[in-house]
């Protein structure tokens, strides 16, 4: 069963969407201080969006690119590079778009 988009995800949908075990992306945590998912009682973590893209991230520089976990922390502090910031604004712009596209579709079968 997918989740909707924006969901939230638990540390074994993340884990298991990535193909990682668990304890990496705890780990992830102890070294990346922007990387702070909801922890609720018992300690279960719940992966906001922005969570899981910034550990889809991660694991783009670490285990593709190739960074060390030094190299990795100094990536993400400088900021995205420019054809990150492009293709953010390529991926919103088309779910903007498709969110309008829901919305005419919703007011035209109410106007029915």
């Amino acid at each position: 069963m997918d989740k909707e988009e924006g969901a939230f995800l638990t540390i074994s949908e993340l884990a298991g969407e990535l193909g990682l075990p668990q304890h990496i992306l705890r780990y992830w945590e102890t070294r990346f201080p922007q990387l702070r998912p909801l922890q609720r009682s018992g300690n279960r973590r719940y992966y906001r969006p922005a969570d899981v893209a910034l550990v889809r991230r991660i694991n783009q520089l670490l285990n593709v690119e190739g960074f060390t976990v030094r190299g990795a922390q100094k990536a993400l502090s400088d900021g995205p590079a420019v054809s990150e910031r492009k293709d953010a604004s390529t991926d919103l712009l088309s779910r903007l778009r498709s969110v309008r596209s829901m919305l005419a579709r919703a007011i035209g079968e109410a106007e029915s």
